[in-house]
């Protein structure tokens, strides 16, 4: 059996839906001539300069991340910005995320996922 392909990608300067959708078909492996969608026959990548990611229009300030905590009245809201300053990196794993199938290869795929801040380091 063959090793698989590692992507490295730098996020400078693109815009992250265009990103995250690039990301997601080297994870589930659509570009590879044998693509089957039951298998996972996609390749290992790596984004680094996550922070440095780009976005178009007003979506910085605009968009909202949104999730409960299960407790009654526990709707939480982050704004994309401030997520941003935290952690940029769990924004594209969101955005990637939600790209990928929803069922039993999604852990599969998002662990095959690496991000990175700023440089790598080597």
């Amino acid at each position: 059996m063959s090793e698989a392909k590692v992507y490295t990608i730098d996020a400078e300067g693109k815009v992250l839906g265009r990103l995250a959708t690039q990301v997601a078909d080297f994870l589930r492996g659509k570009k590879e001539a044998t693509f089957l969608k039951h298998q996972d026959k996609g390749a290992k990548v790596v984004v680094f300069n996550c922070d440095l990611l780009k976005f178009t229009g007003n979506k910085i300030e605009q968009n909202e991340f949104v999730w409960h905590t299960g407790y009654p009245g526990g709707i939480k809201k982050k704004k994309l910005s401030k997520q941003m300053e935290q952690d940029s990196t769990q924004v594209l794993r969101r955005a990637v995320l939600g790209m990928l199938p929803k069922n039993k290869l999604q852990n599969v795929f998002i662990n095959k996922l690496e991000m990175h801040r700023g440089e790598i380091k080597k």
